[in-house]
C-alpha cells in the first residue's frame, strides 16, 4: 500500500461487547466479524467516554471528552467550533462520508448569529457533525415525527411498501394473527418477524448505500462512517433472524438482589424507570434479547457482503476497517434497561481493527488487552492519513503504534467518562437541580468508581468482583481507594485540552521571542 489508505468506520448503536462470538458469548453466531478479528486485531478493553447515542459519538468524531466538548446527551448541540473527523481528513485529500447515523444536533443558534448559511456547503458539514451527508438516517421515525422526505421511506414505496410511514408500519412492525398492525415499539412483539423483506430492511438498505458510495469514489481516498441502526431498539428483527435465538440461547441476567437492597441512590432511581421495570421481567429478556441477537448475526452477514464487495472491485488491500458501538445495552443487568450509567455493560464496546498494510502484520489475529478509548478513533484516523498529530486539541491518542508492536510506554492505565442525566426521571426523583445530574466514571485494570454530585458515590473491586454486583461507596475501609479515585478524577480534569486555538508548536516558536518583536518589558 504506497498511497493513503481508505478507512471504513463501521459503528452499529447499542452492541455489547461481550455480545461477540470471538469475545467469548457461547451462543451467538457472527463468523465475519471473528474472522476480521482473526485477520486484524480485537481491543478486549475498548471504552466509551458517555453511556448515551450522542454524548458519546460527539466523543468519537471529535476525539475529546464530553467534558471538554459539553455536548453530553442526546439533542446537546455540538459547539461549532469543534473540529470532527472530517475537518481533520479533508486536508488530506479524504473524501468524508456518512451513511446511517450520528444523532448529532447542530449548534444552529451560533450559526444563525454568525450568518452562516445552513444549506452553505460550510453550513450542511457544520448540521452533519463534519462528514458529508450520503444519507443521514437516525432510525427514530415514530409517526408524530416522519420526515417526508426521509430516503428509506421513499426507498420502501418503491419497493412496493405503502403507507405514509412504512419504516414503522414494515421495517419497525410485526403482523399480528388477523393481519392487524403489532408496532416494534412495544417490547412484547419482538419475537415476531417484521414485514420487510430482509433485503429491504435498515441493515440491508445501508449497506446497499455504503457500496454506492465507494463505487461513486475510485480516484480519491476516502473514509466512510457506516453507522447502523441496530441493534438498537426498537428490537424488530426480520425473517429469519427474528428466530434464529431462542431463551435458551441467552446469558443469565448478571444481577443480585443484594444489589437491590443496599443501593446507591442514583442506581435504585434508574433501577425504577419502566425500561428497567420491564427488563427485569424474565419473559421480557426472553422475549427481547433472542431478537437483540438476531440484529447482531444479521448485521454481522452485511459486514461479510461489504468485505466481498471491497474484495471484488480491488479496494480490500487499500482499506483499514475499523468495527465499533457507541455503548452497550443493559438488558436487564443490574436490574436495568437501556444505558445512561457506567457498568461495564453499557461502556465497554466491541473493537476490531484490520489494517491490511505489511506493518500491521506483527499483530494479525491478537486480543490487545491495554485500555483503549473511543476518543481514540479521531488521532488514529488522523495517523493513518499522513496529516500532522495536533495534541493541542485532540485528546485521545493514535492506535496505529499497538497495531505496530509498538505500545508506547506512557500508554494510559485508566479509562475515563463524564454524562449527565438531566433528562431523565431520575434526576427529578432525586430532588436534583438539571446542573446536579452530573456523573463521572474511572476505571483502571482494578478499581471502577463512579462519582455523582450531591449524592455518594459507586465503587467496584473489579479483581474480586468482576461483574460489578457489590458496591463499596459507602465502605469505610475503602475510603482510601475511593480518595485515590477522586484523584485520578482530578488529575484528569486539570489536563483537558482547552487551549485549542494555538498549538504547542506555535507556543515553542513564540516563547522568548518578544524583544524580537519589538517588545521590551522590564528591561533597565
Amino acid at each position: 500500500m504506497t498511497k493513503k489508505p481508505n478507512i471504513l468506520y463501521i459503528m452499529a448503536d447499542q452492541h455489547r461487547a461481550d455480545y461477540l462470538a470471538c469475545a467469548g458469548h457461547p451462543t451467538l453466531k457472527t463468523p465475519n466479524l471473528d474472522r476480521l478479528a482473526a485477520q486484524g486485531v480485537r481491543f478486549s478493553q475498548a471504552y466509551v467516554q458517555a453511556p448515551v447515542c450522542g454524548g458519546s459519538r460527539m466523543c468519537s468524531y471529535t476525539g475529546r471528552y464530553a467534558f471538554s466538548h459539553g455536548a453530553y446527551y442526546n439533542n446537546y448541540p455540538l459547539r461549532i467550533d469543534e473540529k470532527t473527523i472530517g475537518d481533520y481528513l479533508r486536508p488530506e485529500g479524504y473524501r468524508v462520508a456518512l451513511v446511517g447515523k450520528t444523532h448529532m444536533r447542530p449548534d444552529m443558534e451560533t450559526c444563525e448569529r454568525l450568518g452562516l448559511d445552513p444549506e452553505s456547503a460550510d453550513g450542511v458539514l457544520m448540521r452533519q457533525c463534519g462528514f458529508e451527508p450520503v444519507e443521514r438516517d437516525d432510525g427514530l421515525h415514530p409517526d408524530q415525527l416522519v420526515d417526508p422526505n426521509l430516503a428509506y421511506n421513499r426507498y420502501l414505496k418503491e419497493q412496493g411498501y405503502e403507507g405514509d410511514n412504512p419504516w414503522h408500519e414494515y421495517a419497525n412492525a410485526a403482523e399480528g394473527e388477523n393481519g392487524e398492525l403489532l408496532s416494534g415499539w412495544f417490547l412484547r412483539n419482538a419475537r415476531r418477524p417484521a414485514r420487510v423483506k430482509e433485503e429491504h430492511s435498515e441493515t440491508a438498505y445501508m449497506t446497499d448505500r455504503a457500496m454506492d458510495f465507494i463505487r461513486e469514489t475510485p480516484d480519491r481516498p476516502w473514509c466512510l462512517h457506516l453507522s447502523y441502526i441496530k441493534p438498537h431498539w426498537p428490537y424488530m428483527a426480520p425473517a429469519p433472524y427474528h428466530s434464529m435465538y431462542g431463551p435458551e440461547d441467552i446469558l443469565e441476567a448478571n444481577r443480585t438482589h443484594d444489589e437491590k437492597a443496599d443501593c446507591n441512590p442514583v442506581l435504585a432511581a434508574f433501577m425504577q424507570h419502566e425500561e428497567s421495570l420491564n427488563f427485569s421481567k424474565e419473559e421480557v429478556r426472553k422475549t427481547v434479547i433472542p431478537t437483540y441477537m438476531g440484529l447482531i448475526s444479521q448485521l454481522d452477514h452485511h459486514l461479510g457482503r461489504m468485505r466481498r464487495f471491497l474484495e471484488e472491485i480491488g479496494q480490500a488491500e487499500n482499506t483499514i476497517i475499523l468495527y465499533t458501538s457507541d455503548h452497550g445495552d443493559y438488558l436487564g443487568d443490574h436490574w436495568l434497561g437501556e444505558k445512561d450509567l457506567f457498568h461495564d455493560e453499557i461502556m465497554q464496546v466491541p473493537m476490531i481493527v484490520y489494517d491490511p498494510r505489511p506493518q500491521a502484520n506483527e499483530t494479525r489475529g491478537r486480543t490487545i488487552d491495554d485500555f483503549v478509548e473511543a476518543i481514540d478513533l479521531a488521532p488514529s484516523f488522523l495517523d493513518w492519513s499522513g496529516g500532522e498529530a495536533q495534541p493541542h486539541r485532540l485528546e485521545g491518542r493514535s492506535i496505529a503504534p499497538l497495531l505496530q508492536d509498538r505500545k508506547p510506554d506512557d500508554w494510559r492505565s485508566a479509562v475515563f467518562a463524564d454524562s449527565c442525566f438531566a433528562l431523565r426521571d431520575a434526576r427529578k426523583d432525586l430532588g436534583l437541580e438539571p446542573d446536579g445530574a452530573r456523573a463521572f466514571m474511572v476505571r483502571t485494570s482494578h478499581w471502577k468508581y463512579m462519582r455523582f454530585e450531591n449524592q455518594p458515590p459507586v465503587l467496584y473491586d473489579l479483581q474480586n468482583d468482576p461483574k460489578e454486583l457489590k458496591d463499596l461507596g459507602g465502605s469505610n475501609a475503602h475510603a482510601g481507594v475511593r480518595a485515590e479515585m477522586d484523584g485520578l478524577l482530578f488529575d484528569w480534569m486539570r489536563k483537558r485540552k482547552l487551549r485549542t486555538t494555538v498549538s504547542d508548536a506555535e507556543l515553542e516558536r513564540r516563547t522568548g521571542g518578544a524583544k524580537s518583536r519589538g517588545i521590551y518589558f522590564g528591561v533597565w
